[in-house]
């Protein structure tokens, strides 16, 4: 006998998957049926979780927090609205999930770029590092310029944190360069003169080569 029992990740309303009652057989040497089925659930989740983010950052990025609804997530993802609520509970949560994932990427690859330079090496690597992050991923770029700088949203204080281990890479480059010298907001000053500067390049000036961008940051910064 067969029963079937909802999947509250599916694409539709009321799809569902089959399911063997009581069944004992085993997919794999030592491994249960159910094992396989909750990895397979697992993943298909995550993709679908991923499809939500990244129409979310698409539709933000183009038309702001407030002017997209959940309906528009859903429709951009190709998923049921239920989908949306089922794995973030709100359009809310949804956003902090692609600030969060976002600046956590951002995080990784600064690290990367640094890792065995000091001073103006590390400083000018990170500056590289980001121009190529807003060039790979230019709509999150237009997000993180326009939201994670207000105040009063629900996730401010979770986006404020990974912020603050982003910036400090510039600040621990700039304290190699100044022993003892308060470089907090010179760091953010960094930060946020290479986000600009990579939008301008993007949205207003294409023509030009990332070198050329990344020589004009570098120019900029020089003389600290």
């Amino acid at each position: 006998m067969t029963t079937t029992k909802a999947d509250p990740t599916a694409d539709g309303p009321g799809a569902v998957g089959p399911v063997e009652a009581g069944a004992t057989r085993f997919a794999g040497a030592g491994e249960p049926a159910g094992t396989r089925r909750e990895q397979a659930f697992a993943a298909r989740r995550a993709g679908t979780r991923q499809q939500i983010i990244d129409a979310a950052v698409s539709l933000i990025a183009d038309q702001g927090f407030t002017a997209t609804s959940v309906e528009d997530i859903a429709a951009a993802a190709g998923v049921a609205k239920g989908s949306v609520y089922y794995n973030f509970g709100s359009k809310s949560d949804v956003f902090e999930a692609a600030l969060a994932g976002g600046l956590e990427r951002l995080t990784v690859t600064l690290s990367e770029a640094r890792a065995g330079l000091r001073g103006k090496e590390a400083l000018g690597a990170l500056i590289a590092s980001l121009l190529e992050q807003i060039s790979a991923h230019p709509d999150f770029a237009k997000l993180l310029a326009a939201e994670v700088f207000r105040v009063g949203r629900e996730w401010q204080e979770t986006v404020g944190h990974i912020r603050a281990r982003v910036i400090e890479f510039y600040a621990a480059a700039l304290r190699e360069e100044r022993p003892g010298a308060d470089v907090s907001l010179l760091a953010a000053s960094v930060f946020g003169a290479t986000l600009v500067a990579g939008l301008e390049w993007l949205v207003f000036q294409p023509e030009r080569g990332f070198d050329e961008v990344l020589a004009a940051v570098l120019e900029l910064v020089a003389g600290l």
